[in-house]
């Protein structure tokens, strides 16, 4: 809200345009002196105040209190909605040029919910670009932007932040971030199923690398017991969509941000088909640690087509990973080979637990060959990635994989540092956060 000498100047001005006295405009509600001492800027006017007010100058209680028409807030929601289709169907870059013209926009409106829908945006265009500085930025921005908004509304940047932090290798903050907002919901009561899924889909990937396995296929199953309450039909966002520009074409402003708002929502959960992968890659990683390859390698090859689908090219690449394994397992050792060399090229950078698990698995094939040169090189590449990352159980097994091949070449004192490394990695396997694991939701 504007200071009370703008809003009585716009009042007067509005009241002047319309051609009504003070006491017309007042009644019934107020006194003319009411009216008098508000267009001289000498009282705040309460929130009822203004909007009897605009109403009786027919306009709306936002224009009369920052200046700014109705449907410029609007038209600016419609614009975030197109920009949210386009980075759910189309080009993450070609959303970012959105979202950065748009989040300008916001901040020169002094909007903030605007200004937040826009940093998510952001944040989610440089999560695909595998920008994850930059991500986590964007998010923290919005969290601070929505930071009195209740827990559901704030998962999608606390989620956004834990996938940062979780790629860049920050695997137990990242489980923090995501158990405590997983337990303020369901504890809270705040079960919102959209908020979930997002949620317990984010934290499998933690999970995984810190081998925790029995909470995440526990958390897959919760967020695809859950996502047939999220149902993303793009058909009836797009409908919304044109639904608005008509409702808005015809000055019915409620309405259309009423529709937009089911766009936007429909929009959103666009991204479960992300997530969705996420579960179809536990249940592969699962099925693969049981030894049912064929099983696994279906369940990974679904996942990588959805995932090279939406263009989320980081993703993919950590997918791959898992399903080489799959393959050599499966005594396809070029096919293993070939894919996972793809990831480590050039210009690639699928995160350092994912590229230490390249390195291992490279190496896992190059000592079946019979090469243990190549395969103790690959060895100590993944160990220095895995080292920053604190993946505690993939560290713990390439030690003795690096003990075994030192071992078997005759360097004993080697293999047995090896070994020492090996068992400091494994004096917590498991561990997550200090406490329990997150509440369960109250439904499936």
């Amino acid at each position: 809200m504007d200071e009370p000498a703008e809003i009585g100047r716009r009042v007067q001005r509005l009241r002047g345009e319309r051609g009504l006295t003070q006491r017309q405009l007042a009644e019934p509600a107020y006194t003319p002196a009411y009216v008098s001492t508000l267009e001289a800027g000498k009282v705040r006017p309460s929130e009822t105040a203004l909007r009897f007010l605009a109403g009786r100058l027919g306009t709306s209680y936002e224009e009369l209190a920052t200046g700014r028409p109705a449907t410029l807030a609007t038209e600016l929601r419609l614009a975030l909605t197109d920009a949210q289709r386009t980075l759910a169907t189309g080009s993450a870059r070609e959303a970012c040029g959105h979202f950065r013209r748009l989040l300008a926009e916001a901040e020169r409106l002094g909007l903030a919910d605007e200004r937040a829908e826009a940093l998510l945006g952001l944040g989610d265009c440089a999560l695909e670009a595998g920008e994850l500085s930059e991500a986590a930025g964007h998010f923290e921005a919005a969290e601070h932007l929505l930071a009195g908004e209740p827990l559901p509304r704030r998962a999608r940047p606390i989620r956004g932040r834990a996938v940062a932090h979780l790629l860049a290798g920050e695997l137990r903050y990242a489980c923090y971030l995501l158990e405590s907002a997983i337990d303020g919901l369901n504890a809270g009561g705040l079960a919102d199923p959209e908020a979930l899924v997002l949620l317990y889909s984010a934290v499998i990937g933690p999970y995984i690398d810190m081998g925790a396995h029995a909470r995440a296929a526990h958390a897959a199953e919760l967020a695809l017991a859950l996502a047939p309450q999220v149902a993303d039909p793009a058909l009836v966002a797009g409908m919304h969509r044109q639904v608005a520009r008509t409702f808005l074409a015809e000055g019915r402003v409620a309405d259309a941000d009423a529709s937009l708002a089911k766009a936007q929502a429909v929009y959103r959960q666009l991204r479960l088909r992300t997530d969705l992968a996420h579960c179809h890659w536990m249940r592969g990683y699962v099925q693969a640690q049981h030894g049912e390859l064929a099983a696994a390698e279906r369940e990974l090859r679904i996942a990588r087509e959805m995932l090279t689908a939406r263009r989320a090219a980081l993703y993919t690449a950590q997918v791959e990973v898992e399903l080489a394994d799959v393959l050599r397992r499966l005594g396809r050792y070029e096919e293993a080979a070939e894919l996972v060399s793809g990831l480590l090229a050039e210009g690639s950078d699928p995160g350092a637990v994912h590229a230490g698990g390249a390195h291992r698995l490279l190496g896992l094939i190059a000592e079946e060959r019979g090469d243990a040169e190549a395969a103790e090189e690959h060895y100590v590449r993944a160990l220095a990635l895995l080292e920053r990352s604190g993946a505690g159980g993939d560290l713990a097994d390439l030690c003795r994989l690096l003990g075994d091949l030192l071992r078997r070449g005759g360097r004993t004192e080697a293999a047995l540092d090896a070994y020492r490394t090996g068992l400091g990695h494994r004096a917590a396997p498991g561990t997550t956060t200090l406490g329990p694991a997150p509440a369960a939701p109250a439904f499936r």
